[in-house]
């Protein structure tokens, strides 16, 4: 069971509101524009932290998506159906520290000088500050690591924002996916280094499933939902060159899911930037509604 005590702030401004739970790895747990839920919450915060079933904005980190190479065996980790660690580690083991809040914006840092245990599987130390921001139809997560410690920190996290289908049926969704190139998977949803121009048209969502990875993803490229007269966009703004679209049959939801770094990058060396120790990183993406 979650703790009656786990925190959750909550961010106004007119005709939105945006609810994060800062000790589950400031995942954002519910989206509301014009009095109506944008997030698809799936288990909600009780099986996010007990398990990791990821719902609503969850950060994954230290990597977004899968390793196919050697982790240490750790408590702190989830395993895809292929044994596979998946996203990170478990929400549980990134709670974040509240360092500036105003009623619009909220200010969060986790750091593994205070939580030394996420360097079993992930040892390099590092600080990682979480900026979001809400005005009247978006919200902007700007997420900054800071490379602490005596060795390069691979860049390979991101977020998973579940955006409900705006309409009841999905032939009456329309999407619109602008990655201008495809990363071929294997079997277990790794790339194999092979990389194919992506020609995605835009139109109904209807019976087309995904769960593809795409990369060379430019600075303010906006992904697109739309249906029953409301748009939603996921504009990457900044520091996202890799997207996922995740979006199974017969689900009610669309996933967009800004990356810094390919699936496997940590393992491959794939595309991965390394920061130097004093160095920060910084990306930021923005979900907007019209």
């Amino acid at each position: 069971m979650v703790d009656p005590d786990v925190a959750i702030r909550t961010l106004t401004a007119p005709g939105m509101a945006a609810q994060f739970a800062p000790e589950l790895g400031m995942v954002c747990c519910s989206l509301v524009h014009g009095g109506e839920e944008l997030l698809e919450l799936r288990g909600g915060l009780e099986a996010y932290a007990e398990r990791g079933s990821t719902m609503g904005i969850p950060l994954l980190h230290p990597w977004a998506n899968r390793l196919a190479g050697p982790v240490a065996a750790s408590p702190l980790l989830r395993t895809d159906a292929n044994g596979m660690p998946i996203h990170g580690v478990l929400p549980t083991a990134l709670p974040f520290a509240i360092e500036h809040e105003t009623a619009s914006s909220l200010d969060a840092v986790f750091a593994t000088d205070d939580h030394p245990e996420v360097l079993e599987v992930f040892p390099y130390p590092h600080r990682l500050r979480v900026h979001a921001s809400l005005t009247d139809d978006a919200l902007e997560i700007r997420t900054t690591l800071l490379a602490l410690g005596r060795r390069p920190v691979p860049i390979a996290f991101g977020y998973h924002p579940y955006l409900r289908l705006p309409a009841e049926s999905r032939s009456a969704v329309e999407i619109e996916v602008p990655a201008p190139t495809r990363l071929v998977l294997d079997e277990r949803g790794i790339p194999t280094g092979e990389r194919i121009r992506a020609a995605i048209p835009p139109g109904p969502l209807g019976e087309r499933v995904f769960d593809d990875a795409f990369a060379d993803v430019g600075d303010g490229t906006a992904f697109v939902v739309r249906g029953s007269g409301r748009t939603i966009s996921v504009t990457f703004l900044e520091g996202y060159r890799f997207v996922q679209v995740y979006s199974p049959a017969e689900s009610e939801f669309i996933a967009y899911e800004p990356m810094t770094a390919p699936t496997n990058a940590i393992t491959s060396g794939d595309s991965l930037t390394r920061l130097r120790p004093g160095d920060a990183y910084s990306a930021a993406f923005q979900i907007s509604v019209a």
